[in-house]
């Protein structure tokens, strides 16, 4: 175990934050419930963003912005979403200070605004209020438009990365001359999700549809990617939302059709989140810190020389220049860990902590033998290898590590995830976590009360869901859905 972090085992919430601040990821901002991302933290959301915002670019989105303030009156229009938000809104009175007589500040009295603004919760409003200005005709359609920005909801109970008065995300809305369109584009970006979460982040996720009580505020379907975090507990990792015409009767955003006849076009909204990050942290860390998976690590490998004086160093860095030059023509991300007051030790425990997948140490004996030594992260293992085939084997561990990480999260969530049809034997197994597969009859009040007897929701209708001869976990009736339960974040 590193010093100074709490073992999973004894309180995980605990261990989570020691790992955040000690592998510098994040620390607390001076407003409650917000958050600083520190540079490796900030290094590790650009690789995920940058997977994600590739894929939507080779999917025919683009990338706009919208602003921040949204006028009150707008979020009055979409009676349902102004509902799901309205308690988490942080609304702008007054537009100046001015001094105090103090030698402080105050609110100018005088500077009240006409029409109070809300810092945005999300940005359906804002940008349906535009899309009608630029949607006429068919010819103007489908519109697919991107954005990544920061959100504000107000939250009183607030954890690093996962949930924060402020957080980073993108944020899709397009609009569509029909609905197979919009239903079509949902589903789109929900396999992107699942392929980026699976392939990029190692994260293995369920898809399917959330219940009525836990889809997104204003939308027909929202389709989701649930994980299971490292104390068995689900974690929405990315929701795609088809919303039907709802903004578009809410806005009046119509078109003029082939025909010639208007129409309100349908419409789709999806996002992920800087809640990712935390997803890495709880799904593939240990009582050691981060494990990242390759595909976001900020360094890949990081090397270390065994050295006493600034000459060691400069053997060292001399001996290794084929192999980090053969590293950078290869795109591996690298760093030379050249401090020379901290001792071999120290250095192993920090990038220990910080998760690079593959630590290389060089020491004397190393150079006289002609040979690197590589430790993995994911699985500790530690191998001396020939300097000369050192590059095309740290290629190959890399996508070894990449694809033993998803794997060992598959064979967790597997193995904590339980097929159960009688109440009595799922209300003892939420109480221990885990994810539990099982029928629900699709009734509101059957989900309401499972939900108040156990803290348990459902995390999605299962896409791949089987009903016959399934009966509903409580009620014991016809299940209409097979679902997943468990508590979440």
């Amino acid at each position: 175990m590193s010093k100074g972090v709490t073992p999973k085992s004894e309180d995980y919430a605990r261990w989570y934050t020691d790992v955040i601040t000690k592998a510098e990821m994040a620390d607390y901002g001076p407003v409650k419930g917000t958050m600083v991302i520190r540079p490796y933290g900030f290094s590790v959301w650009d690789s995920i963003k940058d997977a994600f915002d590739s894929r939507f670019k080779e999917t025919g989105h683009v990338n706009a912005y919208f602003p921040l303030f949204i006028p009150k009156s707008f979020l009055s229009k979409e009676a349902d979403h102004v509902e799901g938000f309205a308690k988490e809104c942080a609304v702008v009175t007054h537009s100046r200070l001015k001094s105090a007589a103090d030698g402080g500040v105050v609110v100018d009295p005088e500077s009240k605004l006409e029409e109070e603004v809300i810092v945005r919760p999300t940005s359906e409003t804002v940008i349906w209020s535009m899309y009608k200005k630029w949607i006429n005709s068919y010819r103007d359609l489908p519109l697919l438009i991107n954005q990544w920005a920061n959100v504000v909801r107000w939250e009183m109970r607030t954890r690093l990365f996962l949930r924060t008065s402020e957080f980073l995300w993108q944020e899709g809305h397009t609009a569509h001359a029909s609905e197979k369109e919009a239903v079509d584009e949902t589903l789109k970006i929900l396999d992107i999700y699942k392929e980026v979460a699976e392939s990029v982040l190692a994260i293995p996720v369920l898809t399917g549809l959330k219940s009525e009580a836990e889809r997104f505020a204003g939308a027909v379907d929202t389709y989701c990617i649930e994980a299971m975090m490292g104390d068995k507990r689900a974690l929405q990792a990315g929701t795609s939302h088809y919303l039907g015409q709802n903004f578009a009767k809410a806005f009046d955003v119509k078109f003029q059709n082939e025909n010639n006849r208007e129409e309100l076009v349908y419409a789709t909204s999806w996002g992920v989140s800087t809640r990712l990050v935390g997803a890495l942290i709880m799904v593939h860390g240990d009582d050691k810190g981060l494990r990242l998976p390759p595909q976001v690590a900020p360094n890949q490998v990081v090397i270390i020389p065994i050295i006493k004086t600034e000459e060691d160093l400069k053997t060292i860095e001399d001996y290794v220049i084929p192999f980090t030059t053969a590293l950078k023509n290869s795109g591996i991300r690298f760093q030379i860990d050249s401090r020379l007051k901290m001792s071999p030790g120290f250095k192993f425990n920090e990038w220990e902590m910080k998760g690079v997948p593959i630590r290389v140490e060089v020491g004397p004996r190393d150079m006289e033998n002609k040979t690197l030594f590589c430790a993995r992260r994911d699985t500790g293992e530690k191998q001396p290898i020939a300097l000369d085939d050192a590059p095309k084997k740290i290629e190959t561990m890399l996508e070894e590590i990449q694809s033993n990480m998803f794997n060992q999260a598959l064979q967790f969530r597997e193995k904590n995830t339980f097929n159960i049809n009688d109440y009595d034997a799922f209300k003892t197994q939420i109480a221990s976590g885990g994810f539990i597969r099982c029928g629900w009859d699709g009734d509101p009040a059957s989900e309401a009360q499972i939900k108040n007897d156990t803290k348990a929701t459902i995390r999605c209708i299962l896409a791949d869901g089987k009903t016959k001869n399934l009966t509903c976990v409580y009620s014991g009736k016809p299940a209409k859905h097979e679902v997943i339960y468990a508590k979440a974040y």
